[in-house]
């Protein structure tokens, strides 16, 4: 039943969202160079895939990232975080505030990688640093969104993000995945700056 309704939901999001991909293309490629559309390593279901996003830095921001690890203000865990990030471009801060950046991710969800509500995907060197008590988050199927993502995401603490998808794992049932996709678009309407 979670995998039909996830392959319904995105081809209703696909088709909803259809009008916003020329002019979000458009306007990526009239500010930068690069590519529209960026592949990212990301783990679900105990295997690294690639994770489609809409670009919202500059073409190759991933490389810069070493040079700019002393500036980062996530100090309790493996994620990085920075204000004001150089990397970032116009376009892209609108996107990710919206979360319009992860409207690609739906076609990872129809091709199975991925789920519309699901543990946050991490990169593959970001998951080894998952306590022993969250290691079994790495073999479930992550999420376009999911319980942490809708709690506050990247401005949660490292443990409590763990401790928010670990819950939703254990307690999973479509009945929560509802409530999340219902939050899920209230914010990105309402409350943008939420997330």
């Amino acid at each position: 039943m979670k995998r039909a309704i996830d392959i319904f939901g995105t081809i209703f999001g696909l088709i909803l969202s259809a009008p916003l991909w020329p002019l979000i293309a458009l306007a990526i490629k009239l500010e930068s160079r690069g590519p529209v559309i960026v592949r990212l390593d990301r783990v679900s279901q105990g295997r690294i895939i690639k994770v489609y996003k809409f670009r919202s830095m500059i073409d190759g921001a991933h490389g810069l990232k070493p040079h700019l690890k002393g500036l980062n203000q996530r100090t309790d865990g493996p994620f990085f975080k920075m204000k004001n990030d150089p990397r970032l471009t116009k376009v892209g801060k609108v996107i990710r505030k919206f979360r319009l950046d992860e409207i690609p991710q739906l076609v990872n969800v129809l091709q199975g990688r991925l789920s519309l509500v699901g543990p946050r995907p991490h990169e593959p060197r970001e998951v080894i640093y998952y306590p022993w008590e969250h290691k079994h988050l790495i073999l479930a199927k992550s999420g376009v969104t999911g319980l942490s993502q809708v709690s506050g995401a990247s401005s949660l603490a490292f443990i409590k993000e763990l401790e928010l998808d670990s819950h939703y794992v254990k307690n999973q049932s479509l009945w929560l995945d509802a409530k999340i996709l219902a939050k899920t678009a209230t914010i990105m309407f309402f409350d943008p700056t939420a997330v």
